[in-house]
């Protein structure tokens, strides 16, 4: 009842934010705005998010050896594609995770290795676009101008490097009653395989690497579908735009990030100056591409042996 009426919650959260967007933004102009040249632009955008979501995979194949849930290349694509299609479908914009948990644990690692692998590759892509955020301040200062847009970019980007900097520091504390308490024990010692991992002299600058550039992917991503509609906003703007809507839009309290991602991108192309119609129409044109991607992904999870061999042993979660 309870992850009833939670899901109910998102939706309606998704729904009400949605529908004060779309009020900004003329459907029909958009639609007139597409033509054969966009649908390039957007067959590009597809092929970059397949593109970002093979590097994700190179991070977490990476991550997951550290925590003892080795996977191969195209069991973790498959994996991914998978986890892409219930992002689209769970309510949250994470929700693919407990998917990809539930397929790395069924595959043979163990829930707690599958849990230490998610859960690590998710806090190491976050430290990153934090990190990719504070990097590009001086330049999102001199695009924002207004205060209330200066002060809730710094709120959002610092608490975030905030707490994935606290979490690598509880990694490195002495304290022996972080292993005593069930919940300190586990994320006690997923933030030190963390920082095994990050600082690690033959996998710290691969992660690194790979870490940003999927969020680097994620902005070409944007600029594609904002080609497709001609919209007068440049690549640097869109560089120093995206990432913080990408870092809200993590927060699990709406369907795969419908509405937060559309109202924070109008809100932020209003701070920086810029039409806020263009920036609700950008993000639609990107939910619409993670959503493409997201129906091939579910075609992979109805031919996937996984799915064949769901109903035949049943899975036994450990008290």
């Amino acid at each position: 009842m309870r992850r009833i009426l939670l899901s109910a919650v998102k939706i309606l959260i998704s729904a009400a934010l949605l529908y004060f967007s779309l009020r900004k933004v003329n459907l029909y102009d958009l639609a007139s705005r597409l033509n054969v040249e966009s649908l390039g632009w957007i067959a590009l955008a597809i092929a970059v998010l397949f593109l970002q979501i093979f590097i994700g995979v190179l991070r977490w194949r990476e991550i997951s050896s550290e925590c003892g849930a080795p996977i191969e290349v195209r069991q973790g694509m498959r994996f991914n594609l998978i986890g892409t299609f219930f992002n689209q479908t769970l309510p949250s914009s994470i929700g693919g995770d407990a998917v990809r948990l539930w397929l790395v644990a069924r595959a043979g690692a163990g829930w707690r290795a599958a849990t230490y692998s998610i859960f690590i590759d998710r806090a190491i892509g976050l430290i990153a676009l934090a990190i990719v955020i504070v990097a590009s301040l001086p330049w999102s200062y001199n695009l924002i101008t207004d205060p209330a847009g200066r002060s809730a970019l710094l709120l959002v980007d610092f608490a975030a490097l905030a707490a994935g900097l606290g979490f690598l520091v509880l990694g490195m504390l002495p304290f022996p009653w972080l292993k005593t308490w069930w919940v300190t024990h586990h994320v006690y010692a997923c933030a030190v395989i963390a920082n095994r991992v990050i600082f690690s002299r033959d996998r710290g600058p691969k992660i690194a690497v790979l870490s940003i550039l999927v969020h680097v992917l994620a902005v070409v991503i944007a600029w594609c579908v904002v080609q497709s509609i001609a919209a007068p906003v440049l690549f640097s703007q869109v560089f120093q735009l995206m990432p913080p809507v990408m870092l809200i839009t993590m927060l699990p309290i709406s369907i795969a990030g419908w509405g937060v991602r559309e109202a924070t991108m109008g809100l932020a192309f209003g701070y920086a100056g810029l039409m806020v119609n263009e920036g609700v129409n950008m993000s639609l044109l990107f939910g619409a591409v993670s959503f493409l991607v997201g129906i091939f992904g579910g075609l992979v999870w109805i031919f996937s042996p996984e799915k064949a061999a769901q109903g035949e042993a049943p899975i036994e979660v450990p008290k």
